[in-house]
């Protein structure tokens, strides 16, 4: 069968449009135009939304020139009035347009190459070839698209034999017509996607976001409603903050630093006082504690297995003939402490019963910890650590 005529190339202003359903697919669930306006999934920009015939198209797939419209129900054959959901394709627009005045600008500025794109529901994405890029040139970047887009540059679509001297920042590997989308004297790339009419209409251009990835760096922007949405979100956020903190917006970053630096203090100081306190908790614990029959002294504990634990059961079994075991329910686990003198390897312990329990454990003879899979097995555990 034919391939579909692909309004969009020609026109991305289309959006309202009649057609013929000429084939379909999956009951009726699948359906194939002779000509549409709906732009499938391709080069990093989603599909469009909208409906055919009254009823909502909920995915548009690129088979092989064929265009699929996956439908919510059943469509029959013949002429029909479709539409394409606006908001959704001039949102696109502007992020596909914004992409490649970005890479452009990229290349221009600093000889850095784009090597994928990808366009989210919030945010869209470009790696480029560049270990790291300084703040300075980020800013620069984004200032330089901001020139470019008050200057109002027309966008281009031309169609050009790909065998000629093209000019294209990206060279394309696909033979034959070209569809090129052009910014005068800035860029020009082969390019399948829905474009705006003039860089005016991309809107602000903002750099939210650098990461490291593949030894490259990826970036993440937002054009046009999308970056007045998230400035206004971003504004509601340091409003707030700046409101709970009683200071200017511009003093909020200094005064959270120096919060930030009180707050770890203060928890090592409280790391150091639980520390003491447990230990303190285990001599008493072991002064208070009278010998076995076997002259040992021995303590059992429940209770999460954390540092002041471990430093409970260490203060206790440093005094002689000392056993010390913690019990933690949630998860299943237990740890053992015991003195040189007491006779017990408290590693070799906890392994034989973790092990027959279907738990894993071990440790050295002073300390040992081991966890198991279930409520009963931990009680078998320890039965037998206590025997």
């Amino acid at each position: 069968m034919a391939e579909t005529k692909r309004l969009y190339y020609d026109d991305c202003y289309l959006h309202d449009f009649r057609a013929t359903v000429i084939d379909l697919a999956d009951d009726g669930r699948r359906a194939y135009l002779d000509h549409t306006a709906f732009y499938p999934t391709s080069g990093g920009q989603p599909f469009d939304l909208g409906t055919l015939g009254g009823i909502a198209v909920r995915d548009v797939i690129d088979e092989d020139g064929r265009i699929a419209h996956v439908l919510e129900k059943p469509i029959a054959a013949g002429e029909i009035e479709a539409q394409v959901d606006w908001t959704r394709r001039f949102d696109h627009m502007q992020q596909h347009t914004g992409q490649h005045l970005l890479s452009a600008v990229l290349v221009d500025l600093y000889n850095i190459t784009t090597l994928s794109f990808h366009m989210g529901a919030v945010t869209s994405t470009i790696e480029v070839d560049a270990q790291a890029l300084e703040t300075k040139k980020i800013e620069r970047v984004e200032e330089r698209c901001a020139e470019v887009i008050a200057e109002a540059r027309p966008v281009v679509i031309s169609y050009e034999d790909s065998s000629a001297d093209l000019g294209l920042r990206k060279e394309s590997k696909r033979t034959g017509t070209l569809r090129i989308v052009s910014i005068p004297g800035l860029d020009r790339s082969a390019c399948g996607g829905t474009h705006v009419r003039s860089t005016a209409e991309i809107g602000p251009l903002q750099i939210r976001k650098l990461e490291k990835i593949r030894g490259n760096v990826r970036l993440e922007f937002v054009c046009g409603l999308r970056a007045v949405r998230r400035v206004r979100e971003d504004f509601r956020t340091l409003s707030e903050i700046s409101r709970l903190l009683s200071v200017p917006f511009e003093e909020t970053a200094a005064l959270i630093a120096a919060q930030i630096e009180k707050t770890k203090g203060l928890e090592k100081t409280a790391q150091k006082l639980g520390s003491e306190l447990a230990q303190r908790e285990g001599r008493e614990l072991y002064a208070a504690s009278a010998a076995d029959a076997s002259g040992i002294r021995r303590a059992t504990q429940t209770g999460p297995i954390d540092e002041a634990m471990r430093a409970r059961a260490q203060a206790f079994v440093a005094g002689s003939k000392a056993v010390f075991l913690a019990v933690c329910e949630n998860p299943p686990s237990v740890l053992l402490a015991a003195s040189a003198d007491s006779g017990i390897h408290a590693g070799d312990r906890v392994k034989a019963a973790v092990t027959a329990a279907g738990g894993r454990g071990g440790g050295n003879p002073a300390l040992a910890q081991g966890s198991v899979p279930t409520a009963d097995a931990l009680r078998s555990v320890v039965e037998a650590i206590s025997k």
